[in-house]
């Protein structure tokens, strides 16, 4: 599962919306940047989301995207 999906996923689970995910990510054009595929998230963010919304560690981390 992308990161992606694993937090959309988890957000439709929790009737969650982007500004809930303020907390973990930071402000709403970064929550939507992540969402979109625009911004990794990085360890803290990893961290917090798997923390607060239970998403399993492994589902954020991925490689990073060869350019």
């Amino acid at each position: 599962m992308l990161v992606w999906q694993a937090i959309k996923f988890r957000m439709e689970q929790a009737s969650l919306t982007p500004k809930d995910l303020e907390p973990m990510i930071g402000r709403r054009n970064r929550v939507y940047e992540v969402l979109n595929r625009k911004r990794s998230l990085t360890l803290p963010m990893i961290w917090k989301l798997h923390k607060e919304l239970g998403i399993p560690a492994e589902n954020l981390i991925q490689p990073p995207a060869h350019t």
